[in-house]
């Protein structure tokens, strides 16, 4: 009988310590990071800056939904988000995000009355489409189109900034999910925490998306309406 307890005792610790190492492996080897967006952490930020650079995928807050991207200009990563995501780049638009409009041109093709129409709505919750330039990669080239975001959040736009690199959009939002696992950072944590390596506390994410406007005609179309009100005249 001491013997038969002494077994079981010993069981029941490996049992514990799987248990303990699993939980580390799946909840917190993601690092939650709380970041404020009046004044994010310089520190903080440049940890999310090293994981962009080494291909990493970061979940982050913007002025809509929390979103999910890697170095825009990292194929390999772009591609490893879009299987995740289920994104066909032949077939849909790619979104990167900007830290402000000075750079927008030598990703997309801007003509002077768009880059005007820009001007006014930006930073803000609008998704600008455009033709692409020879600086982006080949994966934004199958459409000859990609989404331009410059959030008003200042979060996002300090890790564009310092990675000088413009960061690939996408929401973290699925069809089915429930409105919590979308706008609570921890509940986020929670759904991504094998797949992401940072995920960003910037406090709770709103429900709308950005409102799309296409600008690769002759007169620029809003193609969805999501949050924000823009005047296109």
């Amino acid at each position: 009988m001491y013997k038969i307890a002494s077994i079981d005792k010993i069981e029941a610790i490996f049992l514990c310590v799987w248990v303990i190492i699993h939980f580390y492996h799946v909840y917190l080897h993601v690092m939650l990071l709380k970041l404020y967006n009046e004044n994010p952490n310089p520190r903080e930020i440049e940890k999310v800056v090293s994981t962009l650079r080494d291909g990493g995928i970061v979940i982050y807050p913007t002025d809509t939904l929390y979103g999910m991207g890697c170095d825009a200009l990292n194929v390999r990563a772009v591609e490893r988000i879009c299987d995740l995501k289920g994104i066909n780049p032949q077939k849909s638009n790619l979104s990167i995000i900007c830290n402000d409009l000075s750079i927008i041109s030598e990703y997309a093709k801007v003509s002077t009355p768009v880059f005007k129409l820009m001007k006014r709505n930006l930073p803000g919750p609008f998704t600008f489409i455009l033709p692409t330039t020879s600086s982006l990669p080949k994966i934004y080239k199958n459409k000859k189109t990609v989404g331009i975001r410059v959030p008003d959040n200042n979060i996002i736009r300090e890790i564009v900034s310092q990675l000088g690199n413009p960061v690939l959009s996408t929401s973290v939002k699925d069809e089915n999910d429930e409105m919590e696992y979308t706008t609570d950072p921890e509940l986020i944590h929670e759904k991504w925490g094998e797949i992401a390596d940072i995920v960003i506390d910037g406090g709770f994410g709103g429900i709308e998306p950005s409102t799309i406007v296409d600008c690769t005609s002759d007169e620029p179309e809003i193609v969805r309406q999501g949050k924000g009100t823009i005047s296109l005249s």
